[in-house]
Protein backbone atom coordinates (compact mmCIF):
# COMPACT_ATOMS: atom_id res chain seq x y z
CA UNK A 1 0.00 0.00 0.00
CA UNK A 2 3.13 2.43 0.61
CA UNK A 3 4.41 2.06 -2.74
CA UNK A 4 0.96 3.29 -3.96
CA UNK A 5 0.42 5.98 -1.82
CA UNK A 6 3.95 6.86 -2.40
CA UNK A 7 3.47 6.86 -6.38
CA UNK A 8 0.20 8.97 -6.25
CA UNK A 9 1.14 11.35 -3.66
CA UNK A 10 4.71 12.21 -4.49
CA UNK A 11 2.72 14.29 -6.70
CA UNK A 12 6.06 16.87 -6.80
CA UNK A 13 9.69 17.73 -4.64
CA UNK A 14 14.19 17.86 -1.48
CA UNK A 15 17.10 20.07 -1.80
CA UNK A 16 18.07 19.63 -5.61
CA UNK A 17 21.82 19.46 -6.19
CA UNK A 18 23.10 22.36 -8.38
CA UNK A 19 23.79 21.54 -11.77
CA UNK A 20 27.15 21.40 -12.92
CA UNK A 21 29.52 20.05 -15.32
CA UNK A 22 27.30 18.00 -17.81
CA UNK A 23 24.16 18.63 -16.03
CA UNK A 24 24.38 22.72 -16.47
CA UNK A 25 23.04 24.26 -19.40
CA UNK A 26 25.86 26.22 -21.41
CA UNK A 27 26.32 29.57 -20.33
CA UNK A 28 27.81 32.39 -22.59
CA UNK A 29 31.41 34.02 -21.76
CA UNK A 30 31.82 37.41 -20.77
CA UNK A 31 35.24 37.24 -21.71
CA UNK A 32 34.78 36.22 -25.59
CA UNK A 33 35.54 38.34 -28.49
CA UNK A 34 31.97 37.55 -30.35
CA UNK A 35 30.33 37.92 -26.61
CA UNK A 36 27.93 40.89 -27.72
CA UNK A 37 26.62 37.99 -31.25
CA UNK A 38 26.34 35.63 -28.24
CA UNK A 39 24.54 37.91 -25.88
CA UNK A 40 22.25 38.28 -28.98
CA UNK A 41 22.16 34.51 -30.02
CA UNK A 42 21.31 33.83 -26.43
CA UNK A 43 18.52 36.71 -25.88
CA UNK A 44 16.98 34.94 -29.02
CA UNK A 45 17.42 31.86 -27.92
CA UNK A 46 15.52 32.44 -24.50
CA UNK A 47 12.85 34.73 -26.51
CA UNK A 48 12.00 31.38 -28.50
CA UNK A 49 11.70 29.19 -25.07
CA UNK A 50 9.79 31.93 -23.74
CA UNK A 51 7.42 31.83 -26.89
CA UNK A 52 6.92 28.18 -26.64
CA UNK A 53 6.26 27.90 -23.09
CA UNK A 54 3.19 30.35 -23.76
CA UNK A 55 1.80 28.37 -26.55
CA UNK A 56 2.05 25.40 -23.80
CA UNK A 57 0.08 28.00 -21.49
CA UNK A 58 -2.28 28.14 -23.79
CA UNK A 59 -3.23 25.05 -25.22
CA UNK A 60 -3.38 23.90 -21.35
CA UNK A 61 -6.31 26.72 -20.99
CA UNK A 62 -4.75 30.16 -20.91
CA UNK A 63 -6.01 31.98 -18.01
CA UNK A 64 -8.14 28.87 -17.01
CA UNK A 65 -5.09 26.77 -16.27
CA UNK A 66 -2.95 29.66 -14.65
CA UNK A 67 -5.98 30.44 -12.24
CA UNK A 68 -7.57 27.27 -10.81
CA UNK A 69 -7.22 26.81 -7.02
CA UNK A 70 -8.73 23.83 -6.47
CA UNK A 71 -8.46 20.45 -8.56
CA UNK A 72 -10.73 17.26 -7.71
CA UNK A 73 -10.31 13.56 -9.38
CA UNK A 74 -10.64 9.88 -9.55
CA UNK A 75 -9.11 7.05 -10.86
CA UNK A 76 -7.33 3.75 -10.73
CA UNK A 77 -3.55 4.02 -9.92
CA UNK A 78 -0.64 1.14 -10.58
CA UNK A 79 2.70 1.18 -8.74
CA UNK A 80 5.99 -0.91 -10.32
CA UNK A 81 9.14 -2.02 -8.94
CA UNK A 82 12.11 -2.30 -11.58
CA UNK A 83 9.81 -1.83 -14.43
CA UNK A 84 7.46 -4.45 -13.33
CA UNK A 85 3.71 -3.93 -11.89
CA UNK A 86 3.67 -4.62 -8.20
CA UNK A 87 -0.24 -4.22 -7.58
CA UNK A 88 -3.43 -4.64 -9.18
CA UNK A 89 -4.04 -1.54 -9.75
CA UNK A 90 -5.82 0.62 -6.74
CA UNK A 91 -8.91 2.90 -6.86
CA UNK A 92 -7.99 6.58 -5.73
CA UNK A 93 -9.77 9.96 -5.07
CA UNK A 94 -7.32 12.77 -4.47
CA UNK A 95 -8.20 16.72 -3.90
CA UNK A 96 -5.77 19.36 -4.21
CA UNK A 97 -5.70 22.99 -3.31
CA UNK A 98 -3.20 24.77 -5.34
CA UNK A 99 -0.34 25.43 -3.91
CA UNK A 100 0.68 22.99 -1.36
CA UNK A 101 -2.38 21.45 0.05
CA UNK A 102 -3.30 17.29 -1.42
CA UNK A 103 -5.40 14.94 0.06
CA UNK A 104 -5.50 10.99 -1.33
CA UNK A 105 -8.12 8.87 -0.61
CA UNK A 106 -7.70 4.77 -1.27
CA UNK A 107 -9.47 1.57 -1.43
CA UNK A 108 -13.24 0.89 -2.19
CA UNK A 109 -13.83 2.10 1.61
CA UNK A 110 -11.97 5.47 1.19
CA UNK A 111 -10.71 4.75 4.24
CA UNK A 112 -7.16 5.27 4.15
CA UNK A 113 -5.85 8.71 3.06
CA UNK A 114 -2.77 10.92 3.19
CA UNK A 115 -2.89 14.72 3.58
CA UNK A 116 0.09 16.71 2.71
CA UNK A 117 -0.55 20.50 4.15
CA UNK A 118 1.97 23.14 3.90
CA UNK A 119 5.73 20.97 4.57
CA UNK A 120 3.69 18.42 6.77
CA UNK A 121 2.60 15.21 6.03
CA UNK A 122 0.24 12.76 7.67
CA UNK A 123 -1.47 9.33 6.98
CA UNK A 124 -4.61 8.43 8.65
CA UNK A 125 -5.79 4.84 8.77
CA UNK A 126 -8.19 3.07 11.55
CA UNK A 127 -5.43 3.25 13.63
CA UNK A 128 -5.21 6.89 13.59
CA UNK A 129 -3.25 9.53 12.75
CA UNK A 130 0.69 9.14 12.07
CA UNK A 131 3.39 11.77 10.93
CA UNK A 132 5.04 11.38 7.85
CA UNK A 133 8.63 12.03 8.98
CA UNK A 134 10.46 9.62 7.27
CA UNK A 135 12.55 10.79 4.53
CA UNK A 136 11.91 8.34 2.45
CA UNK A 137 7.90 9.22 2.94
CA UNK A 138 8.15 12.64 2.88
CA UNK A 139 11.14 14.08 0.81
CA UNK A 140 9.93 12.48 -2.33
CA UNK A 141 6.51 13.84 -2.39
CA UNK A 142 7.99 17.40 -1.57
CA UNK A 143 10.55 16.92 -4.08
CA UNK A 144 8.00 15.95 -6.80
CA UNK A 145 5.50 18.81 -5.59
CA UNK A 146 8.45 21.40 -5.46
CA UNK A 147 9.11 20.70 -9.42
CA UNK A 148 5.41 19.65 -10.68
CA UNK A 149 4.67 21.15 -13.59
CA UNK A 150 1.82 23.76 -12.59
CA UNK A 151 4.90 25.18 -10.47
CA UNK A 152 6.96 25.88 -12.96
CA UNK A 153 4.04 27.20 -15.80
CA UNK A 154 2.68 29.16 -13.10
CA UNK A 155 5.74 30.87 -10.48
CA UNK A 156 8.83 29.73 -11.75
CA UNK A 157 8.85 31.65 -15.18
CA UNK A 158 8.33 34.81 -13.62
CA UNK A 159 10.51 34.53 -10.91
CA UNK A 160 13.95 36.68 -10.55
CA UNK A 161 16.79 35.03 -12.00
CA UNK A 162 14.80 32.24 -14.22
CA UNK A 163 16.79 31.65 -17.56
CA UNK A 164 15.17 29.65 -20.22
CA UNK A 165 17.04 27.74 -22.98
CA UNK A 166 15.20 26.18 -26.09
CA UNK A 167 16.70 23.13 -26.86
CA UNK A 168 15.83 22.39 -30.62
CA UNK A 169 12.92 19.40 -32.17
CA UNK A 170 13.50 16.32 -30.53
CA UNK A 171 11.60 13.14 -29.75
CA UNK A 172 9.54 12.42 -26.83
CA UNK A 173 7.20 9.91 -25.59
CA UNK A 174 7.06 9.23 -29.71
CA UNK A 175 6.49 12.55 -30.12
CA UNK A 176 7.67 15.15 -32.14
CA UNK A 177 8.51 17.84 -29.33
CA UNK A 178 10.13 20.83 -28.70
CA UNK A 179 12.59 20.78 -25.60
CA UNK A 180 12.77 23.46 -22.92
CA UNK A 181 14.94 24.02 -19.74
CA UNK A 182 13.61 26.41 -17.34
CA UNK A 183 16.56 27.31 -14.76
CA UNK A 184 15.91 29.22 -11.36
CA UNK A 185 18.03 31.19 -9.59
CA UNK A 186 19.25 27.84 -7.27
CA UNK A 187 20.29 26.67 -10.32
CA UNK A 188 17.09 24.22 -10.35
CA UNK A 189 16.48 22.82 -13.37
CA UNK A 190 13.35 21.20 -15.02
CA UNK A 191 13.15 19.76 -18.80
CA UNK A 192 9.89 20.19 -20.51
CA UNK A 193 8.91 18.69 -23.88
CA UNK A 194 6.13 20.06 -25.88
CA UNK A 195 4.19 18.17 -28.43
CA UNK A 196 5.16 20.26 -32.08
CA UNK A 197 1.39 20.27 -33.33
CA UNK A 198 -1.33 20.74 -30.10
CA UNK A 199 1.45 22.73 -28.20
CA UNK A 200 0.82 21.04 -25.57
CA UNK A 201 3.32 19.19 -22.53
CA UNK A 202 4.14 15.34 -23.41
CA UNK A 203 7.39 14.57 -20.84
CA UNK A 204 8.44 16.64 -17.68
CA UNK A 205 12.04 16.05 -15.84
CA UNK A 206 14.33 16.90 -13.20
CA UNK A 207 17.62 15.45 -11.87
CA UNK A 208 18.96 15.80 -8.20
CA UNK A 209 21.71 14.19 -6.59
CA UNK A 210 21.27 12.03 -3.22
CA UNK A 211 22.95 13.56 -0.15
CA UNK A 212 24.04 10.13 0.70
CA UNK A 213 25.48 8.78 -1.85
CA UNK A 214 25.77 11.97 -4.51
CA UNK A 215 24.27 9.80 -7.21
CA UNK A 216 22.35 11.92 -9.66
CA UNK A 217 18.66 10.75 -10.44
CA UNK A 218 16.73 11.80 -12.81
CA UNK A 219 12.92 11.67 -12.76
CA UNK A 220 10.26 12.27 -15.83
CA UNK A 221 6.36 12.58 -16.04
CA UNK A 222 5.10 11.74 -19.26
CA UNK A 223 1.55 13.26 -20.08
CA UNK A 224 -1.09 11.47 -22.34
CA UNK A 225 -4.72 11.41 -23.15
CA UNK A 226 -5.45 14.99 -22.60
CA UNK A 227 -9.41 16.18 -21.90
CA UNK A 228 -11.18 19.59 -21.91
CA UNK A 229 -12.52 19.69 -18.29
CA UNK A 230 -13.89 22.73 -17.71
CA UNK A 231 -11.65 25.06 -20.35
CA UNK A 232 -8.77 23.17 -18.50
CA UNK A 233 -6.52 20.62 -21.16
CA UNK A 234 -6.09 17.84 -18.35
CA UNK A 235 -3.90 14.49 -18.95
CA UNK A 236 -5.79 11.60 -17.97
CA UNK A 237 -3.14 9.46 -18.15
CA UNK A 238 0.01 10.17 -16.34
CA UNK A 239 3.23 7.63 -16.45
CA UNK A 240 6.39 8.47 -13.77
CA UNK A 241 9.68 7.15 -14.50
CA UNK A 242 12.71 7.18 -11.83
CA UNK A 243 15.96 6.43 -14.05
CA UNK A 244 14.58 5.63 -16.82
CA UNK A 245 12.30 2.87 -14.99
CA UNK A 246 8.84 3.03 -14.52
CA UNK A 247 7.65 3.63 -11.36
CA UNK A 248 4.07 4.18 -11.56
CA UNK A 249 0.75 5.29 -13.69
CA UNK A 250 -2.06 6.61 -12.93
CA UNK A 251 -5.56 6.81 -14.55
CA UNK A 252 -8.30 9.45 -14.12
CA UNK A 253 -11.95 8.62 -14.79
CA UNK A 254 -13.23 11.84 -13.88
CA UNK A 255 -12.21 15.14 -12.97
CA UNK A 256 -13.38 18.68 -11.90
CA UNK A 257 -11.63 22.47 -11.30
CA UNK A 258 -12.62 25.10 -8.65
CA UNK A 259 -14.81 22.87 -6.30
CA UNK A 260 -15.22 24.42 -2.80
CA UNK A 261 -13.04 22.07 -0.47
CA UNK A 262 -13.44 22.28 3.22
CA UNK A 263 -10.53 22.79 5.24
CA UNK A 264 -11.13 20.26 7.54
CA UNK A 265 -10.38 17.92 4.61
CA UNK A 266 -6.63 18.58 4.53
CA UNK A 267 -6.72 18.52 8.38
CA UNK A 268 -5.52 15.20 9.22
CA UNK A 269 -6.67 14.98 12.63
CA UNK A 270 -10.05 16.02 11.86
CA UNK A 271 -10.64 13.43 8.70
CA UNK A 272 -9.45 10.99 11.99
CA UNK A 273 -11.91 12.26 14.53
CA UNK A 274 -14.56 12.30 11.61
CA UNK A 275 -13.61 8.37 10.53
CA UNK A 276 -14.36 7.35 13.83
Amino acid sequence: MRNVIAFLLLATLSVAQEPTGSDAPPQPNPGSPSNTAGQTTDQDNAQKARRIIEEGIQALGGQAYLTWRTQSSQGRSYSFHHGEANSLGTLFWRFRQYPDKDRLELTKKRDVFEIFNGDKGFEVTYRGVRNLEDKEELQPYMRRRHYALDGVLREWIHQPGVALFYEGQTVAAQKQTEQITVMNAKNEAVTINFDINTHLPVRKSFSWRDPTDKERNVEEEIYDNYRNVQGIITPFDVTRTYNGEMSSQSFLTAASYNEELKPELFDAHASAARKK
